[in-house]
């Protein structure tokens, strides 16, 4: 088994990276998408990812059940990527995202942060870093900021390796 963090900013490559460690990997990748569509301009986000990706890749969509659904994928000569734990985050504390109602964001964290450290295969996690700017107006904006920074740091502390990527360049952290 091995876990992979990697952060950065918007557009910073992030994802592009986990692609070519999940594509150097030489396992069989299956793609965790957490993203739900809102809206046009998303859907051709969601687009541009979708095209880049080898054909013989699956794809997984699960916007909240997060650890459930890498239990259920991940084994041994699999790669799993998951893009990204940003979205998953905003998915379940954001009322607009219609998060269900049969569970919480803090139980639903707790429980990758249980079964993360026990999946077999390989693990590539995105994530964005939030916090290199200003203290956001607004208490949502706020919260999401201090729960992904504290997610972050949780997840990144179970990783073997931790990278951050910007322009297109991961720098090693861990």
């Amino acid at each position: 088994m091995s876990t992979t963090l990697i952060l950065g900013g918007a557009r910073s490559g992030k994802s592009s990276h986990a692609e070519r460690l999940a594509a150097d990997s030489g396992l069989a990748v299956t793609y965790i998408a957490t993203a739900q569509v809102y809206d046009a301009e998303f859907r051709q986000r969601i687009d541009h990812h979708q095209a880049r990706r080898p054909a013989d890749w699956l794809l997984v969509e699960e916007a909240h059940y997060l650890a459930a659904a890498l239990k259920a994928h991940a084994a041994p000569g699999r790669c799993l990527i998951v893009d990204c734990l940003t979205l998953w985050l905003a998915q379940w504390i954001c009322d607009d995202c219609n998060p269900p109602k049969d569970s919480t964001w803090a139980h639903e964290r707790e429980c990758l942060l249980t079964v993360l450290s026990t999946l077999p295969g390989r693990i590539v996690l995105v994530s964005n870093e939030v916090g290199m700017g200003i203290v956001p107006l607004g208490e949502i904006n706020r919260q999401f900021q201090d729960e992904q920074g504290r997610l972050n740091q949780a997840v990144a502390s179970l990783c073997d390796e931790v990278f951050f990527v910007a322009a297109g360049l991961p720098l090693k952290l861990k």
